[in-house]
């Protein structure tokens, strides 16, 4: 999937993900993509309900090994 940014949180513990995933969205703009690499488990509940609460799509969820990946379309 095409990505405009890519994030690397790995390694970060909540509530790190989240405050460097906003940040990140700010970045870039409405309908571009942000890719964001974890490894905190709490980012698979954690993600989701923030992107749902800012009006932003997941289009996709992986994870491959220890780390989460996800592919948020902003609003």
């Amino acid at each position: 999937m095409n990505s405009t940014k890519v994030l690397d949180a790995k390694g970060l513990a909540c509530p790190m993900p989240i405050i460097r995933t906003k940040k990140a969205m700010d970045t870039i703009d409405s309908g571009e993509i942000l890719e964001i690499h974890l490894t905190d488990k709490g980012a698979i509940a954690d993600i989701p309900a923030w992107a749902a609460s800012g009006g932003h799509n997941i289009l996709e969820h992986t994870q491959e090994d220890d780390v989460l990946k996800f592919w948020i379309k902003k609003a």
